[in-house]
């Protein structure tokens, strides 16, 4: 297969709207969400919970694989989403957003309300979910149509997916179909946790790009030191990607590991959407033909610059500083290496 005429990015996951509220770590324990992670609720729960909101909370277009094709496009690159929303104001809200920000909605439409996550900003930077899924959950395999991915290079799916056996299946089924390479965003270590058999199957099988934080690569890899967690997420997948917060980022891929720097001081005023926006640096600048080192370097930038704003939403200052990043790549051996199985390709 000719990897160079395939370049678009497709993400694979659920359809969300974002509410971002910035609280206490006492509003967190309140609101039933689990520091740091995710909690299924339904619509009315986070209806409750707004309502006592000390502050008036903003409203963006998210979802983990979402946010890192929007990433991909506002980059330049080609980016496409697949995923549920509902038929009303809210579902429309969310695929004028999209086709905003460069990214080819592919989305089904349903009568059930558009998904919607509660994320709670603690002064920490950390944010705690409340989601529901909402229309998002009503995503069936064969929504997932053969001609979506037949462009992909690179197939990129959210670890929320779990939850969806059958769902998960398709997409990485249909991905293998195309001749794309599959990334896996492990999304949120209770995902992991409740999902680690079937977890350990799938990227067995499938997966050829893995991305955890530290949290995360714990609870799939039973590994608390970072260069164990490391080495055994490398050793079931072609690239394992290791997040490490302000301590930057570890690539691992044919036998060596890339460092990657953080940029910054570590200071971050909300840390949604960081690892979403560094996959979509990291995955561009594979499909870009960039050098594992300088995809790194990108997706660094990316979640650098998010996490100095509240939400997944990067303004168009930030955009700038990242895109001085790209210049034309020169041909290596690791960028020739990824390209050889497909991982990265030259757009056309």
């Amino acid at each position: 297969m000719d990897f160079n005429r395939k370049h678009v990015i497709v993400g694979v996951g659920s359809a969300l709207v974002d509410i971002l509220a910035q609280e206490s770590d006492e509003f967190v324990a309140r609101s039933g969400a689990v520091k740091g992670g995710m909690v299924y609720v339904d619509n009315a729960h986070i209806d409750r919970t707004l309502a006592q909101a000390s502050n008036p909370p903003a409203v963006v277009p998210g979802g983990s694989a979402c946010n890192t094709t929007v990433g991909v496009g506002q980059l330049g690159g080609a980016a496409r989403f697949v995923g549920t929303c509902g038929q009303g104001a809210m579902g429309n809200f969310f695929e004028k957003a999209l086709r905003s920000r460069r990214v080819d909605p592919r989305l089904a439409r349903s009568d059930t309300p558009t998904g919607r996550v509660l994320s709670i900003v603690t002064p920490d930077a950390e944010r705690s979910m409340l989601t529901f899924l909402g229309a998002a959950s009503e995503t069936r395999p064969e929504d997932l149509r053969a001609d979506y991915f037949a462009d992909a290079a690179v197939v990129h799916i959210e670890g929320y997916l779990l939850f969806n056996p059958d769902l998960i299946l398709a997409a990485l089924r249909a991905a293998r179909s195309a001749g794309a390479r599959v990334s896996l965003d492990l999304a949120s270590y209770n995902v992991v946790d409740q999902s680690r058999e079937f977890l350990a199957d799938i990227v067995r099988e499938y997966v050829d790009i893995l991305i955890a934080n530290e949290d995360e690569a714990r609870a799939f890899t039973g590994r608390s030191d970072p260069e164990q967690a490391l080495s055994a997420l490398g050793r079931e997948a072609r690239i394992a990607v290791l997040k490490l917060g302000p301590r930057g980022s570890r690539i691992a891929a044919d036998g060596r590991v890339v460092n990657v720097p953080a940029q910054g001081d570590g200071r971050a005023v909300d840390t949604t959407g960081a690892g979403d926006l560094w996959a979509s640096g990291f995955l561009f600048g594979l499909v870009s033909g960039y050098s594992l080192e300088k995809s790194g370097a990108i997706g660094s930038a990316c979640g650098y610059e998010v996490c100095q704003v509240l939400g997944a939403s990067i303004p168009e200052a930030g955009w700038q500083r990242i895109r001085k990043l790209l210049e034309p790549p020169h041909p290596s051996s690791d960028a020739s290496s990824v390209q050889a199985t497909g991982g990265a390709v030259s757009p056309t």
